[in-house]
């Protein structure tokens, strides 16, 4: 890695592996000039040519712009909307200086700065050994200026002839279906003004002319590091050029920075690869798990959630049967999960009241907690730290540490509202709670969920009530650092009603995520699909739960939703007291395998073999060292049609490989040809697991 400054043509070559992103300061804007496959510095000058219109309708000046402004012929969205007291609008770009710092692991760091009156605004650059180019920005306020758009960053793809996206979107319980679609001409727009990342869309974007495969072909892929509200907008011009600007916020806010105040952007990533869509998929997770998520190394232990057993029924006495099931299966981690606090006798009371509920745990958590340990398995617990019911003792105390406009009704879902994090004195109340939770009990593993979006965002008495948007997600960042560092040793899984708050900004502070509240097996083995195009197989949470489930009453082989499940952090979330002696004994068996499995899973790199949408034929394929797991899935077909076999990827011709658990032994030049020799049953919703090693 490296970032040299040629500064004849005032421009910075930034190289990677395999890769350059050239920026230069062109009639005093900053561009991207090239991004690709890796060039040589001499080519860097060549590249540095002044950006003229050919007519003063030409739409060229929006090529490149780092972060598309307002002032002169720019008629794009902008990336940034500065109001200044004079009312005049915009920044005006005047380069004054650059810092280029050499980081670990790469992480390479330039920051250019440019002024405008008494603003500061510093572009920031991180390039990182995994390919992946971190972007963000920062100004400084010398005086008051009023902001309306502040993105993080502004990407400009290679003219190409055509182009298509692809992109993560779906509804509760139905989250992470993968849309690829033609790219139009004009803008098109995804985002969330939910105050969080949301169910219905993820920031993560890949865009490619239109002819990419999983396994080959040119890929651009950004993602926004930011777990509250937020806006991607695509735009393809009639001249055929595509610019993608993304960051925090929705339409319509407006704040003011303060003399003095500095306002700085969260990361907006990006990496460009030639091995198609698989390949940037390798690249995200690859770099989520190296330098985004805290606990990666670690194997995540297989868990028992105690909901869908008992729901609010939850109490000392039906809890310690469980917990001799859940060891008797092989589970590591017991997790007590909503209704253990306060009045929570159902989903209308008690949230933040945090205290053991007396009738339920009459000596506290205590007894249970030993119970779980002396099985051998560690305790986690379930919070919604950033949640109220009316019903509590806490709103009744503090109805105004809510979110809340004046003379506007409360709008409550799931009968709660929200708490207002970027009041100090919520937050504060918070972590004290929290680390008062984990002092006093023995808490291996927190359960944080998030159940609602924001409404009637506000902050009544407050000259910005809008950055209530901002800095609740700043607080939840700040208050999740400083619990773990309080509590080095405590695990966070991060859960909002299912999906509605992945993305890399939440998984600097979480160890893995509720990928959907649908647990379904056939469902999950789209929506595991889908959640893989952008995050690794150890941040997928994947549980086995009875059937039929609530959503679609379908019901299918313990073995099937076992497999399915194996593909990621593997839980356990049925009702055990229910489950026959067979059913537990077999889950055990399951349990084991998974164990066997999972070093290659949780650490492995990822392959996905065929499209679940496509093809009744599809698996998942995870390499580790001399190590290969795959995870195959049938689905219904029809009119008994030839299922084409499932062919591994990446695996050499003179390579011989051999099955661990039959023994036998295969070159890769036959599992190439005739494709894996999986075991299937008859069913039409059936599964099969390979472990290959390879020998000598």
């Amino acid at each position: 890695m490296s970032i040299r400054f040629d500064e004849a043509a005032l421009a910075w070559h930034l190289t990677g592996p395999g890769l350059s992103y050239v920026v230069g300061v062109q009639d005093g804007l900053p561009r991207q000039l090239y991004w690709g496959p890796a060039i040589p510095d001499g080519a860097v000058a060549s590249l540095a040519r002044e950006w003229r219109e050919a007519y003063s309708f030409d739409d060229r000046l929006h090529t490149g712009a780092e972060l598309l402004g307002e002032l002169g012929p720019q008629f794009a969205t902008p990336s940034l909307q500065l109001r200044h007291p004079d009312g005049a609008k915009g920044f005006d770009w005047h380069y004054r200086d650059h810092a280029i710092e050499e980081g670990d692991a790469g992480g390479d760091r330039l920051a250019i700065v440019f002024t405008d009156r008494d603003l500061t605004l510093t572009l920031h650059y991180r390039l990182w050994d995994t390919g992946v180019l971190d972007r963000w920005a920062s100004i400084d306020a010398g005086a008051p200026v009023e902001v309306t758009r502040f993105d993080s960053a502004a990407w400009t793809l290679p003219h190409w002839g055509d182009y298509r996206l692809s992109h993560l979107s779906g509804e509760w319980a139905g989250e992470w279906q993968l849309r690829r679609v033609p790219l139009p001409v004009g803008e098109t727009a995804i985002g969330s003004r939910r105050g969080n990342t949301s169910h219905q869309a993820n920031p993560w974007t890949a865009v490619d002319d239109g002819t990419a495969t999983e396994t080959s072909g040119h890929v651009y892929s950004t993602n926004l590091a930011w777990s509250g509200s937020w806006r991607v907008m695509l735009r393809r011009s009639p001249q055929g050029r595509v610019t993608i600007t993304g960051g925090a916020g929705h339409e319509g806010l407006r704040w003011t920075l303060r003399e003095g105040e500095t306002w700085t952007t969260p990361v907006s990533s990006g990496l460009w690869t030639d091995t198609g869509f698989g390949g940037a998929s390798r690249a995200w997770h690859e770099h989520l798990r190296r330098h985004v998520m805290p606990t990666p190394e670690e194997d995540a232990p297989v868990l028992f959630n105690s909901w869908e057993a008992v729901f609010f029924d939850v109490s000392e006495e039906k809890q310690l049967p469980l917990v001799e099931l859940a060891a008797r299966v092989g589970c590591e981690q017991f997790v007590i999960d909503d209704g253990w606090f306060g009045k929570r006798l159902a989903d209308n009371a008690g949230l933040g009241d945090w205290w053991p509920n007396p009738d339920r745990f009459p000596n506290g958590l205590k007894p249970l907690i030993d119970a779980v340990h002396a099985k051998g398995m560690t305790f986690g617990i379930w919070v919604e730290p950033e949640m109220v019911n009316p019903d509590s003792d806490l709103y009744r105390a503090h109805p105004d540490w809510v979110l809340n406009q004046q003379g506007r009704d409360r709008t409550e879902l799931r009968t709660q509202l929200v708490l207002d994090y970027g009041r100090p004195e919520v937050a504060e109340w918070a972590f004290a709670w929290l680390d008062k939770l984990l002092s006093d009990n023995d808490i291996d593993y927190v359960k944080w969920d998030h159940n609602r979006p924001f409404t009637e965002v506000g902050r009544p008495g407050a000259e910005d009530p809008d950055r209530a948007y901002f800095e609740h997600v700043e607080a939840v960042y700040a208050l999740k650092e400083r619990l773990r560092a309080a509590h080095p040793r405590v695990r966070i899984e991060g859960c909002a009603g299912g999906a509605a708050r992945v993305d890399p900004g939440i998984l600097r502070y979480v160890d893995q995520v509720w990928t959907s509240d649908n647990t379904d097996a056939g469902d999950r083995v789209n929506i595991q699909y889908g959640f893989g195009q952008a995050y690794p197989a150890r941040a997928m949470g994947t549980w086995i739960t009875d059937e039929p489930t609530g959503f679609n009453h379908r019901t299918t082989s313990m073995r099937f939703r076992f497999q399915v499940a194996s593909a990621g952090v593997l839980a356990v979330g049925g009702n055990l007291t229910e489950w026959s002696e067979a059913e537990l004994d077999e889950a055990a068996e399951h349990v084991a395998y998974y164990k066997r499995l999972r070093p290659v899973v949780q650490h492995g790199v990822q392959y996905r073999l065929g499209d679940p949408e496509r093809e009744p034929l599809t698996g998942v394929q995870y390499v580790r060292g001399d190590q290969i797991a795959v995870l195959a899935f049938k689905t219904p077909w029809h009119c008994n049609r030839p299922l084409p076999p499932l062919r591994p990827e990446g695996i050499a011709a003179d390579s011989r490989w051999e099955d661990e658990d039959t023994g036998e032994t295969h070159w890769g030049a036959t599992l190439n040809a005739l494709g894996l020799p999986l075991r299937w049953g008859n069913a039409d919703w059936d599964s099969a697991i390979l472990r290959l090693r390879r020998v000598a």
